[in-house]
């Protein structure tokens, strides 16, 4: 068995109009059933029901208003800016956490310390809550020199990320609101000057793909060309030897296809520790112990 510990895990959830899925989110959250858990609800002035649904839970929650705000983002950084956890996540009001992901997360940032931010296998969920994607064999290319140095800004699982407090205090402190679409991006981007991201062989949350509605889908060029500007503005304030390594793997794409690509030059200590440090699952469960090992 595991002598678990349990660190305060703050986990902001922004809302606004999403009455049909509110709920089923809020449960995956508080049906953890974590002993140490500080869970607040931003709500954007919902008319739909909402403010209800959040005002039946209020004796659970940490903190919760519903007053007209200025997007999603506003909401996340209000709410973290009300936050004292030493782990930190947000879930969206439609999205889930799967059974046991807290004490799961609670686990690997005890077990281990140079752990400073995680992502389960990202995961996807439809309208009636079924998980119909678990995205655990594709070899993942996350980490920060790929992300400087291709045009694939796909996918760190938001829904399925958590962080020390330290890695945000670091990294600004902040969401940055200036963007409508990928400030999660700009975090994650932020995050990677200082630690690499663990990627964690279990489910933890998922997020819920509709039929319709659906801004991350709907404006996914937006996204992109918003990360796009999050990249450039990154590579400006390269080092000298940063710069040189991104033009190196810049120029290898351009020469050879992906396959041959990864083929060729993956193999070398430089690459690996650059580029691919995230594609193999880091933290895995061993069967026999019952726990996670690295």
């Amino acid at each position: 068995m595991v002598d678990l510990k349990y660190p305060k895990i703050s986990i902001i959830t922004p809302s606004f109009n999403q009455v049909k899925f509110l709920g089923k989110a809020i449960d995956s959250v508080l049906n953890q059933n974590y002993p140490n858990l500080e869970y607040i609800i931003i709500d954007g002035g919902s008319t739909d029901g909402s403010r209800e649904l959040i005002e039946s839970y209020s004796n659970r929650l940490t903190y919760w208003e519903s007053a007209k705000d200025k997007g999603q983002y506003y909401a996340i950084q209000k709410g973290f800016e009300k936050s004292t956890g030493e782990i930190m996540a947000w879930l969206n009001s439609d999205d889930m956490y799967f059974k046991g992901a807290l004490n799961t997360i609670a686990e690997i940032f005890t077990s281990f310390d140079d752990v400073n931010w995680v992502m389960g296998v990202p995961t996807v969920f439809d309208e009636q809550d079924r998980a119909i994607v678990a995205d655990r064999n594709r070899k993942r290319r996350c980490s920060r020199f790929h992300y400087l140095a291709s045009n694939d800004y796909e996918w760190i699982q938001q829904e399925s990320t958590f962080w020390r407090r330290s890695l945000w205090d670091k990294s600004g402190g902040n969401i940055n609101t200036n963007y409508k679409l990928a400030a999660d991006f700009e975090l994650w981007m932020r995050f990677y000057e200082h630690s690499k991201l663990d990627i964690l062989d279990s489910l933890i949350g998922g997020f819920r793909m509709r039929k319709s509605d659906q801004k991350t889908l709907e404006s996914s060029n937006d996204y992109f060309d918003e990360a796009k500007i999050i990249i450039e503005n990154q590579l400006k304030n390269l080092s000298r030897v940063e710069k040189t390594e991104v033009e190196r793997i810049k120029q290898l794409h351009s020469k050879m296809n992906n396959k041959l690509f990864n083929k060729l030059y993956k193999s070398s200590q430089k690459y690996n520790e650059l580029v691919f440090q995230c594609t193999n699952w880091r933290i895995k469960f061993d069967r026999l112990s019952q726990r996670f090992y690295i």
